[in-house]
């Protein structure tokens, strides 16, 4: 096995593997763990796809999830890719809050300029201009607050699913 992973930039971090063993034989694995009953984890798989939820008694909003894509590359080689990231849910809300800003940036931004050539007082549309980079900023390291409190949990996520590829 090989594995790859992406820098700590990354608000949803990536990973990639390569396993010598098939795509059913991996996808097996985690269809076995889940019809055992004793997984903690909350584990749906669909096809090549396979989504690893932490438990509901220790999940919260900043509670990572982890996707799992496993393609078959060759006879008996399988690649598995792994993201990351928060639940659908929060990952929505988050990018609509960027996209209400980038907006709201745009907008503003032609109603200084229109205001300005118009010659007339255009400081509320300036200063808005000016700070929404600061709320987006501000969104960012949020962001960035959120994976740090996720941090235990993504490992933990992470031993769960190499020790049932493993196996």
């Amino acid at each position: 096995m090989t594995a790859k992973t992406n820098s700590n930039i990354h608000l949803r971090p990536r990973f990639k593997m390569e396993f010598k063993e098939s795509d059913a034989v991996l996808i097996s694995k985690f269809k076995n763990k889940l019809n055992k009953g004793d997984c903690n984890y909350c584990v749906k798989v669909v096809d090549g796809h396979v989504v690893i939820d932490i438990p509901k008694e220790e999940n919260y909003f900043w509670s990572p999830q982890l996707n799992i894509e496993i393609e078959k590359v060759e006879d008996g080689k399988t690649i598995v890719k792994g993201l990351f990231g928060p639940k659908p849910t929060v990952w929505t809300l988050f990018m609509f809050f960027h996209f209400a800003v980038a907006v709201a940036f745009i907008g503003f931004s032609v109603m200084a300029y229109v205001q300005w050539s118009l010659k007339t007082d255009n400081s509320f549309a300036l200063i808005m201009v000016l700070g929404l980079p600061a709320v987006w900023i501000l969104m960012y390291f949020l962001g960035r607050i959120g994976k740090s409190k996720g941090n235990q949990q993504m490992d933990d996520l992470y031993q769960f699913m190499m020790k049932t590829l493993n196996s």
